[in-house]
């Protein structure tokens, strides 16, 4: 009996070392445990990234609901979640969309797209590309049936758009020899699995099995694009790329979810 209960007691304490590490790498939370500088530790925490977007889709959604109540138009009711998640993470995720999107539509050499993705300035392609995933995302938000209803979409596409890195992260080579990528290392396929399994699990749980499944499928479909054209635009995965993988898995995520949730 004692033993049994060491092993809950040493499992839970794991996952919330885990959820810890995938938090202060997934966001601007100080939350990051002793060892969180170790590329190995965050890669092992990988499993733990739904439960971390589900919640910034949290924070999002209370943000959204106070603003509803305050009797703001659903558009901007919207906008106040997208901003408060964006807060949270530090637009790390918007950040990489836009140099990714400057990358490749503006380099006709893969050093050329590395190069410019390094740029700390944005041009047309990342503005386009910022535009056009929070006027999406909002868009989504604000026609679904209420506040309680974007409050779902919103956990159940956090928790979607970043089961998927893990999975991009085994599956790409780092583009370069040094960066993001490389220092967070590539999770074991079993914890790959683990997240990905968890944050389809945690879709359905949020939005039911039809708008859920969608929702999965979406952002799982986004994620394999992008990821495609990274491996052949720069052959490989870099801090810039898993945020465009989760901006745009997010959007189709609540594109889905907005799409089949019942009015």
């Amino acid at each position: 009996m004692e033993s049994a209960a060491k092993f809950v007691s040493d499992t839970l304490a794991m996952w919330w070392r885990d959820t810890r590490l995938a938090a202060a790498f997934l966001t601007r939370l100080p939350l990051a445990p002793e060892g969180a500088g170790s590329g190995k530790a965050l890669a092992d925490a990988a499993r733990a990234f739904p439960i971390v977007g589900a919640a910034v889709g949290l924070a999002a959604g209370a943000a959204l609901s106070v603003a509803s109540w305050l009797g703001l138009h659903p558009l901007a009711c919207a906008l106040v979640g997208l901003a408060v998640a964006a807060l949270v993470t530090g637009a790390l995720h918007e950040d990489g969309l836009a140099d990714v999107a400057d990358g490749f539509g503006g380099g006709r050499t893969r050093a050329a797209k590395l190069k410019i993705m390094r740029d700390s300035r944005i041009g047309a392609y990342g503005v386009l590309a910022l535009v056009f995933s929070v006027g999406l995302r909002a868009a989504a938000l604000a026609g679904l049936p209420g506040p309680g209803s974007a409050v779902l979409a919103l956990m159940a596409a956090g928790a979607a758009s970043r089961a998927v890195l893990p999975m991009v992260m085994h599956r790409l080579e780092p583009a370069r020899r040094d960066g993001l990528a490389v220092g967070a290392g590539r999770p074991p396929r079993e914890d790959a699995l683990t997240a990905a399994l968890l944050g389809a699990a945690l879709v359905l749980l949020f939005l039911g099995p039809a708008a859920g499944a969608a929702t999965v499928i979406a952002a799982a479909a986004a994620a394999a694009l992008v990821a495609a054209q990274a491996r052949r635009q720069v052959g490989g995965s870099t801090g810039d790329v898993l945020g465009a993988v989760q901006q745009v898995a997010e959007t189709a995520a609540l594109l889905a979810a907005a799409a089949l949730v019942a009015p």
